[in-house]
């Protein structure tokens, strides 16, 4: 298997007949796609009102399980903006030829971990024997590229390995009843059940040692984005505006556990391991030229094609929203 497998055959299907909906473009509507399990400041913004307020519309959250399935839902046109999809489905999205466009880094963070079942003494130091083994990875999204990432690094041959597609919570569910012997996931709770089961396969110094990390990214269609910039630049300021003030009070946790679905001191916990970076510090280290975007999507094996590589670049990660 490859990180660029297909996009299943919904949103394959879409790309010849994508739609922006109809209320958005009338400035009337948004629609939002988020992660629960996933505590970015922005949801104190979101649990506020304050995006409806700065951007003048009412704004639709809808919770998704995998980036994929954003991907499908833009491309079916029942959401606009997709907030903190993961760079992995995003890629795989622009390689299927899907219209759409990155306009901000959501988070940056510790790359998912992958959980080995206990009981079978595997860790890093002798991972080869994973070989033959069976692992649940929710396809196409950081989780599966974290997992090719600590696989090659550690030298498992995962052509020998039997990869179950399966979303963060059932990948956790599937460890903890021993169907498989890995599962790689990613969000709090998930993360927090699969750590019950099992042990990561990398900590968190081998990760930085090895380079492995990952941010997730804010996507849109490029119909939305040509019709509605002001509402995408409005989007962007509000989320930095709730990016700098977010204090970690008590009250802000508990805001944050609630849109999040998890418990305080989970949601703590995840929280610690991310990190926002600023309007300025995306537009200079991400945006630029030869910047971390498109240096990140070109090791993920995006091609950037066209009239030339700057101009193509421009148009699939495009940064002038937050300007």
């Amino acid at each position: 298997m490859n990180i660029q497998k297909t996009l299943c055959c919904a949103a394959v299907l879409a790309l010849s007949n994508v739609t922006t909906s109809t209320s958005a473009l009338a400035a009337d509507d948004v629609n939002v796609a988020y992660f629960l399990e996933w505590a970015t400041p922005n949801l104190v913004a979101k649990a506020n009102g304050n995006y409806d307020e700065a951007m003048g519309v009412n704004l639709n959250w809808t919770n998704f399980t995998t980036g994929t399935a954003m991907t499908e839902a833009m491309l079916s046109g029942d959401i606009d903006i997709a907030y903190s999809q993961g760079l992995a489905p995003f890629v795989t999205a622009i390689q299927q030829g899907a219209p759409l466009k990155m306009i901000g880094i959501a988070v940056v963070y510790e790359a998912n971990d992958c959980f080995v079942r206990d009981g079978l003494g595997i860790d890093s130091s002798n991972a080869t024997e994973l070989e033959g083994r069976t692992v649940a990875v929710p396809l196409n999204t950081m989780a599966d590229y974290a997992f090719r990432r600590y696989m090659t690094y550690l030298d498992v041959d995962i052509s020998t390995m039997t990869i179950v597609d399966q979303a963060p919570p059932d990948g956790a569910k599937s460890l903890q009843d021993s169907a498989v012997d890995m599962a790689c996931v990613f969000g709090g709770l998930a993360s927090k059940e699969a750590g019950e089961a099992g042990t990561a396969i990398m900590n968190t110094q081998q990760k930085k040692d090895a380079g492995i990390g990952s941010f997730d990214v804010v996507t849109t269609t490029e119909e939305f984005a040509t019709k509605n910039p002001e509402l995408l630049r409005s989007f962007m300021e509000v989320t930095e505006e709730a990016n700098v003030s977010f204090s970690g009070s008590d009250a802000e946790f508990v805001t944050l556990a609630s849109e999040a679905g998890m418990g305080n001191e989970t949601t703590r916990i995840q929280f610690a391991g991310i990190s926002t970076p600023s309007a300025d510090e995306q537009i200079t280290d991400y945006f630029s030229a030869n910047g971390i975007a498109a240096t990140a999507a070109a090791s993920l094996g995006l091609v950037f094609s066209g009239s030339s590589d700057g101009s193509s670049i421009a148009t699939t990660i495009d940064g002038s929203f937050l300007e």
